[in-house]
């Protein structure tokens, strides 16, 4: 095999930032699918909700974020992993500024449908582009990382939410 096969088409000097903004990605959005979890009570009850409504907070996420994961890779290999990373981040993070100033129950769970379609990319294109970053030797260490992120953000979520 030769160097330039396992080499990684991204400059080392811009690899250890691109690693540590594709794990927060993935640490935000892992992050948020246990978050709003021990916080349903006292959204139940400061937006006078019950139980069935406020099940909405969680499901919507989830549905949202089922529906809009198989079309990543195409929305990726159409627009490039880069644009849809940063467009999904972008959402993702305002849907989540929304999701705190949201009043009622409904508004809650449209903007939680919201980060469900932005963060449902978070994942797959940030273990992409860490492949495409990291050489062949080097992609275990990588996705070592990458699993730690993935674990991490839903231990996070109980802790920062309740």
């Amino acid at each position: 095999m030769s160097n330039a096969a396992s080499s990684p088409a991204t400059p080392v000097a811009n690899r250890r930032a691109i690693t540590a903004c594709v794990i927060l990605a993935v640490i935000m959005q892992a992050l948020d699918t246990t978050i709003a979890n021990v916080a349903l009570p006292y959204i139940q009850g400061s937006v006078s909700a019950s139980a069935d409504q406020i099940n909405w907070v969680l499901t919507s996420y989830i549905v949202a974020a089922a529906i809009m994961t198989p079309p990543s890779g195409f929305l990726a290999a159409k627009f490039g992993r880069k644009r849809v990373l940063l467009a999904a981040i972008a959402g993702f993070v305002v849907a989540s500024v929304l999701c705190g100033l949201a009043q009622s129950l409904p508004q809650i769970v449209a903007f939680r449908l919201l980060q469900g379609l932005f963060g449902a990319s978070l994942v797959p294109l940030s273990q992409g582009i860490l492949l495409d970053i990291y050489s062949v030797e080097e992609r275990g260490s990588a996705m070592a990382l990458f699993g730690v992120s993935v674990m991490v953000g839903p231990v996070l979520g109980p802790v920062i939410g309740g």
